[in-house]
């Protein structure tokens, strides 16, 4: 063996020697998370909505197919993520009641990784804040989550708000169907913001570990994106949701909250305001595509577990019925796809029934998290970022609450990966049974079919075991 030989040999016996002694370099966690956004964009396969960075996420990991969300509300939903614990356990079921009035001691998934050393940071809306009203504040967040917190402010929220076109005029701009098409340039919008902070922190900290919660505040209204985006989408093929007055009779009245259907819009108004959102997506998937890049330019794509997420799905009128707050798939079926450290499997679509609950128990897997709280209500996901097909029994549960004179109405759904069965006040104002299989749509109930009768005895008493182990 020469000398040079010899001694290049030895120089790398010393290298990997060194790199043995070294602990392995934990993954970050870029945590992306929506606001109101249903599967109406190309990586669930809308064929008007393409948002080729989303795209990149399932392409490069998995995208679930059956992922739900506890309650399809901003405030109920974020807190199961953030707790791994369900709304009976959180006592979340409304936009202001906080989870720590409840559960004062509960470590969250940014504790968690606080606790194993991260730098963990938020953008923008991850915890519940009213938007656009609280857009620029701390909101309804929670301070021990994190070591920084940064509330941008657009000029969607300081300027253009008063130019909105607005289609329910008695709802405020937070529950209205009302858009405007903006002048201003991307990073002048709060979600411009967000994503130039986002960046900046990766840059600051990327000696790592981090986890950063990039909070975007589309698609929820107002619909204010840069014009651009609108013209993306021309309206004419833009197509109306299928509607008929019959399927406001499908399910018990407590079901549904959009009344009267579609808010009495004209079908030209339905069609402007789903353009309207469409466009917030689109201006939305831009935004994660310069979180994207950042991440590669900065080397980090290796070593960085990419989670996006939105809080909850998003109606544009089906069954009548637009935005969120009910069971009904629209609502509680959320986006989810995960890519890069961890994701073994690439470019697949997991078709297992997930919920929201699992985010936490998978992150902290992922990671390798030591001291994770015991108790958590999810499981990880792990398996099934291995092999989207492994074997997984778990149903999710959806739930909501209607106000009623002396107590509330309280909407417990369980979703399995062939039926949906929701009862209401414990059955007694009333039940539902879809099969996805035959009815995609939801327009025949089958909770009263005699032939179906054991099929929603053996739901009714999975929903029951589950909820009941979930009540604090």
């Amino acid at each position: 063996m020469s000398l040079w030989t010899r001694r290049t040999f030895l120089m790398a016996a010393k290298r990997a020697l060194t790199a043995s002694a070294q602990p392995a370099r934990r993954p970050n966690v870029l945590f992306v998370a929506a606001d109101d956004l249903n599967h109406a964009f190309s990586a669930y396969g809308h064929r008007v909505v393409q948002t080729p960075h989303l795209d990149s996420i399932a392409q490069r990991g998995v995208r679930f197919d059956r992922s739900y969300c506890q309650f399809p509300l901003c405030s109920p939903s974020r807190t199961s993520v953030m707790t791994g614990l369900a709304p009976d356990t959180t006592r979340v079921y409304n936009l202001q009641t906080h989870f720590r009035e409840v559960i004062p001691n509960v470590v969250t998934l940014g504790q968690a990784f606080q606790k194993n050393d991260y730098f963990v940071a938020r953008v923008g809306k991850i915890f519940h804040y009213g938007n656009p009203g609280q857009i620029g504040t701390n909101g309804l967040d929670d301070e021990p989550t994190w070591n920084q917190r940064v509330n941008p402010i657009g000029v969607d929220k300081t300027k253009e708000e008063p130019l909105i076109t607005n289609f329910t005029p008695d709802r405020g701009l937070g529950s209205a169907v009302c858009f405007h098409a903006s002048s201003a340039r991307d990073e002048e919008h709060t979600d411009g913001i967000v994503a130039a902070e986002t960046i900046r922190l990766m840059e600051e900290h990327r000696g790592g570990p981090w986890f950063l919660g990039s909070g975007f505040y589309r698609p929820h209204c107002p619909w204010i994106s840069p014009s651009k985006y609108f013209d993306m989408v021309p309206l004419e093929r833009v197509k109306l949701i299928p509607f008929e007055e019959w399927e406001m009779k499908i399910a018990p009245r407590w079901a549904y909250f959009t009344t009267p259907a579609n808010w009495g819009m004209t079908e030209k108004q339905r069609l402007e305001a789903m353009r309207a959102y469409y466009a917030a997506i689109l201006f939305l998937d831009a935004q994660v595509g310069k979180l994207l890049e950042a991440v590669k330019r900065l080397g980090q794509e290796q070593n960085t577990t990419i989670m996006f997420w939105s809080d909850h799905g998003y109606g544009l009128g089906d069954h009548g019925q637009w935005m969120k707050q009910t069971v009904f798939e629209y609502a509680a079926r959320s986006p989810l796809m995960m890519c890069g450290a961890g994701v073994a499997a690439r470019g697949q679509a997991c078709g297992r029934t997930v919920e929201f609950l699992d985010i936490y128990p998978t992150l902290a897997d992922l990671c390798g998290l030591k001291d994770v709280p015991k108790g958590l209500h999810g499981k990880s996901l792990r398996p099934l970022l291995e092999n989207p097909r492994a074997p997984w029994d778990r149903p999710a549960v959806t739930q909501v609450q209607r106000a009623r004179q002396g107590s509330p109405v309280r909407g417990l759904s369980l979703r399995t990966e062939r039926y949906r069965y929701t009862m209401w006040d414990e059955a007694r104002e009333g039940e539902e049974l879809y099969d996805y299989s035959k009815d995609p749509r939801e327009l025949k109930n089958l909770a009263r079919e005699a032939d179906h009768a054991a099929v929603k005895s053996d739901l009714h008493s999975r929903l029951q075991t589950v909820v009941a182990a979930r009540r604090a």
